[in-house]
């Protein structure tokens, strides 16, 4: 950073900036948990043997720590390359007509919620509203510090199970939506993808309406032809940022399925790798007969079905990041 000429690119100078200020967090938090430990073996040391209130400030003090720790060290798992970049995040309504897509407009709300609580600001970046209730998919933009590597935990099919609203006759109802989650590339991280292979269109934006919105062509859909994959983004005003932001989440999934893929270069992919497929379901959210939620990959459960529903999924993240390492 006290390099000369390091702000004529701004870009990279913010992108050095924020990594700065990421490492130094870590170094002061590092330094607070070790400055508390000592505070407690001080007072630990002066406590009178039936000093009842330093007991019990002491038991508060260590229990805080053990939780803060805790955090920390998910913090510290999240070591993957991509794991401290913004996220892309995608729900799609799977079968089940408007009860899937008021499931997916619930699950919407919830990861809204956790962002918030997370201190994560959310763009919309597309939105496909259902024909009578809900939506049938919505990407997001996430960003702020590990975005991706928290929500990458959450990646696959949600179930859930309850008396359907949209049922006259008051029947259980089992509705599914899949969530993908993508890193957004640094400038750094960035790829080259061949011109020739990209079929980029324009069509006008849905929404609430406007003039803008009803009349021009601002909307961006780009095909990656050798591998089938679109991408769409209709949320900027300007056609020029729908196709800058189409062209992020479309090197972001390409980055994705050549890892998953086990390709060494971008140019390998292939159409037949396309399909994501929807596996089964990672978690079930059940509001009857009885209330719980269930991770299928830890077998971590909650009977708080509100507080989850209210974006607190930590429990959820934190065990399968713990798990897989």
């Amino acid at each position: 950073m006290q390099e000369n000429g390091f702000w004529d690119d701004i870009k990279r100078a913010e992108e050095v900036t924020k990594e700065s200020k990421r490492i130094k967090d870590k170094v002061s938090r590092h330094d607070d948990f070790v400055r508390r430990v000592e505070d407690i073996d001080v007072l630990y040391e002066l406590m009178e043997e039936d000093d009842e209130e330093s007991a019990q400030e002491i038991i508060s003090e260590v229990r805080e720590l053990e939780k803060e720790l805790y955090q920390y060290k998910i913090e510290i798992l999240l070591s993957g390359e991509y794991d401290g970049n913004d996220a892309i995040l995608t729900l799609h309504a799977g079968v089940g007509g408007s009860d899937a897509n008021d499931w997916t407009e619930m699950l919407l709300r919830m990861y809204i919620r956790w962002c918030e609580k997370k201190g994560y600001k959310v763009e919309t970046l597309d939105l496909l509203e259902g024909d009578e209730a809900g939506i049938k998919s919505v990407t997001l933009r996430v960003k702020g510090e590990n975005a991706y590597g928290y929500l990458k935990a959450e990646k696959g099919v949600h179930r859930l199970v309850r008396i359907s609203p949209f049922n006259a006759n008051g029947k259980r109802q089992t509705s599914f939506a899949s969530l993908e989650v993508l890193p957004e590339l640094t400038k750094e991280q960035d790829i080259d993808i061949k011109s020739d292979d990209l079929k980029i269109d324009t069509y006008r934006s849905g929404g609430a309406g406007g003039q803008h919105v009803n009349k021009t062509e601002s909307a961006v859909r780009i095909t990656h032809i050798p591998t089938g994959i679109v991408v769409q983004c209709q949320n900027e005003r300007s056609q020029f940022a729908n196709r800058d932001t189409a062209m992020a989440m479309l090197k972001a999934k390409l980055i994705e399925l050549k890892e998953r893929a086990h390709k060494e270069k971008i140019e390998d992919l292939t159409g037949d790798l396309k399909d994501m497929g929807w596996g089964s379901q990672i978690r079930s959210y059940v509001f009857h007969p009885y209330s719980m939620v269930k991770d299928h990959r830890t077998n971590v459960e909650t009977s708080n079905v509100n507080g989850v529903m209210d974006g607190d999924i930590d429990l959820f993240i934190n065990s399968y990041l713990s798990s897989s390492k």
